[in-house]
């Protein structure tokens, strides 16, 4: 999250291991690990801050 922050991404933070929906969500994008991030609809698993910031400067 804070590599979101310190490159101005707006995002939403979610607690899969508190938040039943948020598990729930996660489990139906086809994931089962975090971080999982969904970008204009594509779904990415890991964290690779170049790709990251390629979608989002696209997008």
């Amino acid at each position: 999250m804070e590599f979101l922050s310190q490159n101005n991404v707006e995002f939403v933070a979610k607690d899969v291991q508190s938040d039943p929906a948020a598990l729930k969500e996660l489990i139906d994008l086809g994931s089962q690990s975090t971080p999982t991030l969904v970008i204009d609809g594509e779904v990415m698993v890991g964290f690779d801050p170049e790709k990251l910031l390629a979608k989002v400067k696209g997008s």
